[in-house]
């Protein structure tokens, strides 16, 4: 083998997955088809749970050191969602630009020694009994390399996903937007701070303009003059200008577009993310409408999920059926974030009858209940994965944030009885009073007290029979 996992794609999910193997002590390699990082901002965003799971590494505090700012709260089709009822260190989201949040990753990556293998492009795929067979075209000329496993993580256009032929159904998209970052002539009426979508779309005058320093704004436009442009073919000046249409009395001045993109409201679904030695992550597994800043957060906490089981599964630590949990567990997430932001879409069509029925949301959204439930959607708290054969509980299946800096289980106990398990899972003192099994991934797996049934199997299934 020439290495453990080959990670297909340098995007926010695949480096944090290939941070998560080389944590685990697993050898990976990154292959990204592009020649060097873009610096393209892309999305823009942590949503809360992103933020645990950052911190639960040790990871956040350097990615704050390179944010722009934190936004209150979130949105869900613009309109304002209090993430302050949830029991969190972060109600808030994070702004940052896509690209310092991959710039982190793949410098931590070092540390590992873990290459990212820039300008090779995935051609060809194959997998066996024994391992997965990926050729190679690079600026040396094409080559195979042969691993263990594979994970495709390589966007909305995966070709690992088109390789194996995997269905990804759903509907194409039927909205088409520009998103771009373009420098400003300074004016005084720019924005200076991030703030919401407008709460009214296509309300005349309205523009969503996001600082982000030095001048770059990020800019969102659509409209008619959109619809049936090809998505491949390039944004141009001209447009971009007829859109910085006025705006509460002024008209902002284009002095350079850094970069432009079409995107459109399609959503699609991966039928299946564990393909025998093949598997989907981020938006190789899963395209949406980007509303309420979903994204990155999806994929992120797909690499988390997948991370820790891959790795076991490589070192064979992993109990039977282990690696086809990510499957289980994250496919119906991906389903849940598709389904939001098709009702969002909706939601934002500017249409008479559409707004009476956003005015309707907005009161319903000011609920406590109702803002509970669609806030913890967005935000990715309200995850609850299934725990088959444990005893019930109401931590079971939740997130419980814990410092986890080695990648390891964690059992919150005051008995320890997890020799057997020493390897592979810390100790710490219980959680308020009650003892608590805890994944790598920051979900709880088994909990009560150390009487309770079912802790040896808990352990058994989630981190392999004992030594």
């Amino acid at each position: 083998m020439d290495t453990d996992v080959i990670v297909v794609g340098a995007g926010p999910t695949g480096l944090t997955l290939a941070n998560e193997l080389g944590l685990a002590g697993v050898r990976a390699l990154v292959l990204e088809r592009l020649p060097e990082r873009t610096g393209q901002s892309k999305a823009l965003n942590l949503q809360p749970r992103t933020a645990e799971m950052l911190q639960m590494r040790g990871w956040l505090e350097p990615v704050l050191d390179r944010a722009v700012t934190a936004v209150p709260g979130g949105h869900f089709a613009g309109m304002p969602l209090d993430y302050s009822v949830f029991d969190t260190r972060f109600p808030y989201q994070v702004g940052i630009p896509q690209a310092r949040v991959e710039e982190f990753l793949e410098d931590r990556l070092a540390a590992y020694g873990t290459p990212v293998l820039r300008g090779h492009e995935l051609t060809g795929l194959a997998q066996d009994a024994g391992g997965v067979t990926a050729t190679v075209t690079g600026p040396r000329g094409t080559h195979d390399l042969r691993a263990a496993y594979l994970v495709g993580a390589d966007g909305g256009r995966s070709t690992v996903r088109k390789r194996l032929g995997v269905g990804f159904p759903g509907r194409d998209g039927r909205v088409s937007m520009v998103v771009a970052d373009v420098v400003l002539a300074d004016d005084e009426a720019l924005p200076t701070t991030w703030r919401l979508p407008p709460v009214e779309p296509g309300r005349a005058g309205e523009l969503f303009l996001v600082p982000l320093g030095e001048g770059v704004f990020r800019f969102l436009f659509g409209g008619p003059e959109q619809q049936g442009i090809d998505r491949d073919s390039p944004v141009t000046e001209d447009e971009i200008r007829a859109a910085l249409r006025p705006a509460h009395g002024f008209r902002p001045r284009l002095r350079e577009v850094r970069w432009a993109s079409r995107f459109t409201d399609a959503s699609r679904q991966a039928e299946r993310y564990v393909n025998g030695r093949v598997l989907l992550a981020g938006d190789a597994a899963h395209i949406h409408f980007p509303a309420g800043g979903q994204g990155l957060n999806l994929g992120v906490q797909d690499a988390f999920n997948l991370g820790w089981k891959l790795a076991a599964q490589v070192k064979g630590a992993a109990s039977e059926g282990l690696l086809e949990t990510y499957h289980t567990e994250r496919h119906p997430v991906g389903a849940a974030v598709l389904r939001n932001t098709r009702a969002q879409g909706v939601l934002l069509v500017p249409d008479d009858d559409v707004l009476a029925l956003r005015g309707i949301m907005a009161d319903v959204l000011a609920t406590p209940e109702a803002n509970r439930r669609i806030a913890g959607m967005i935000s990715g708290l309200d995850i609850r994965y299934p725990m088959p054969d444990t005893p019930a509980h109401p931590l079971l299946g939740t997130r419980l944030p814990a410092p986890l800096p080695s990648g390891r289980g964690l059992l919150l106990a005051d008995d320890r009885p997890v020799h057997p398990w020493r390897d592979r899972v810390d100790v710490s003192a219980p959680h308020e009073g009650e003892s608590v099994l805890i994944r790598p991934d920051g979900y709880v797996c088994w909990a009560g007290t150390t009487n309770t049934p079912g802790l040896t199997d808990a352990l058994t299934r989630w981190f392999g029979p004992a030594k």
